[in-house]
């Protein structure tokens, strides 16, 4: 099972107030908000950004470690978190994206679409492409 949630740790900037936002399994991933709900909803901006990043650019996308004492648990967006599955399903199955859309039966440039981290794609066609590499998709709504 895969799981997008990542544990972020907010640090009081005392200089400038407010608070540093950093995750140690995405190092590149540093933001900051003035506010405590600020700096978490600019923590999932940027967390989106950083997964966004690592599919464009091939790199892998670690799994979330467990959280420790004071940090907070931060989510990819559902349609980020998806295209991240998918790209890792393909990885791991050592797919490309021309042999992908074979077996879809469909052209290549769509399946970059699919692949895209800033396009939209329909639940339905994330979840056939998901069923192809040998996955599905589940569910789960937690409370904050």
């Amino acid at each position: 099972m895969t799981r997008f949630v990542y544990p972020a740790l907010l640090t009081a900037d005392e200089k400038d107030g407010g608070f540093v936002v950093t995750f140690r399994d995405l190092p590149e991933a540093i933001t900051q908000g003035d506010s405590l709900e600020q700096a978490l909803n600019e923590a999932a901006d940027c967390l989106e950004e950083s997964i966004a990043l690592r599919i464009d650019d091939k790199l892998e996308i670690p799994q979330p470690s467990q959280p420790k004492n004071r940090e907070h648990l931060v989510a990819v967006p559902a349609q980020t978190a998806l295209k991240a599955a998918l790209y890792l399903a393909m990885c791991e199955k050592g797919m490309s994206k021309v042999e992908l859309a074979s077996t879809l039966n469909i052209h290549e440039k769509e399946v970059r679409r699919i692949l895209s981290p800033h396009h939209a794609t329909k639940l339905s066609t994330m979840e056939r492409t998901l069923a192809v590499l040998g996955q599905r998709v589940e569910l789960q709504i937690s409370a904050k």
